[in-house]
């Protein structure tokens, strides 16, 4: 698994967040995930404080990931992945950070006013300079992956081999065409908020809204969003009751349920889940020993299984029927398996 670092020098003090990542590692975990928007910068420059403060070994283990694309100033020029933006962005992170390459430099979302090819040669042109080792992608449709994939192969320049996205037993929307379109490209899936927020976690109950210091709890639209989004929904009751009795059956607790999952799945490469506390973080690190079995598992996939959209042909035979109103059983058939 890997540990997130989004709150690190923003909600978990100094102390705390270097206790946090010397246990993830001396538990046998290596990859760290922050960017450059966490917190300001904070999460970067905390995680610079800690290499300068562990011994040089230790530090080369660990593989070190960020992310850059959204706003890190007031400027028009603060956002986005076009050149000049992630020029002075990878500078600023590698600053922050203290090192002189970045293992996994990762473009935090699609850029719709950035043509893909600008951006790729951007990142081509940083592993090539030294300052990137491996280029990856987070919050892309599938559409938005295979045009970054194909586009990087035609022109031969730097593919990216991860795609960092949502996914969790309460959000399987990118099982339709997202993780089809990773697992095509051999790009490996790291997923992010495998907890939903820490709604999988059982610290929430049905009617009752989240309380403070809890992670739906902060005050901000986003948190209030994701709140409104997860409570509304039955089917993650649903989802949840079931991760809690499979929990109390194997002796563990729903985090780890949901944890071992998201981790077992067959696009998955590495699941990122943060801990604000050292508690926090010993409670979930048995989810990487987790095995759930297949009849939990299929229990699982069962309740939280999305539904998706009937587009676009509805159920079997409605299109030729429309289309051929007139024409034979026969005829339809033939049209369909044509």
């Amino acid at each position: 698994m890997t540990l997130g670092t989004m709150g690190f020098g923003t909600e978990t003090s100094e102390d705390e967040a270097f206790s946090i990542i010397d246990a993830f590692l001396e538990a046998g975990g290596n990859m760290l995930d922050t960017a450059d928007v966490y917190g300001g910068g904070a999460s970067e420059e905390l995680l610079g404080r800690w290499r300068a403060s562990r011994p040089q070994n230790l530090v080369n283990s660990v593989v070190l990931a960020t992310k850059a694309h959204i706003f890190t100033g007031k400027d028009a020029n603060d956002v986005g992945t076009f050149r000049r933006h992630l020029h002075r962005a990878l500078d600023a992170s590698l600053l922050r950070l203290g090192i002189e390459a970045i293992d996994l430099y990762q473009m935090h979302a699609w850029d719709p006013l950035t043509p893909i090819e600008e951006t790729l040669s951007f990142l081509d042109a940083a592993v090539r300079a030294g300052k990137v080792h491996y280029v990856g992608l987070s919050n892309f449709s599938g559409r938005q992956l295979q045009l970054a994939l194909s586009t990087a192969k035609a022109k031969g320049m730097q593919l990216p081999v991860t795609l960092q996205q949502q996914y969790s037993l309460a959000c399987r929307g990118i099982e339709s065409e997202v993780i089809p379109a990773a697992l095509a490209n051999n790009v490996g899936l790291l997923a992010w908020s495998p907890l939903a927020a820490g709604f999988l976690s059982g610290n929430y109950t049905r009617g009752v809204g989240a309380e403070q210091g809890t992670r739906l709890g902060f005050e901000s639209a986003m948190f209030g969003h994701i709140e409104n989004s997860l409570f509304a929904t039955e089917q993650n009751w649903a989802t949840l009751e079931a991760a809690t009795q499979i929990a109390d059956e194997a002796g563990a607790t729903p985090s780890q349920v949901a944890l071992s999952w998201v981790t077992n799945r067959p696009s998955v490469t590495s699941t990122i889940f943060g801990a604000r506390t050292l508690e926090q973080l010993e409670s979930n690190l048995p989810a990487g020993d987790l095995h759930l079995g297949e009849e939990a598992t299929a229990r699982l996939n069962a309740v939280s299984a999305p539904t998706p959209h009937d587009y676009p042909h509805g159920p079997s035979g409605v299109l030729q029927r429309h289309r051929y109103p007139d024409s034979s059983e026969s005829e339809r058939r033939e049209f369909t398996t044509q």
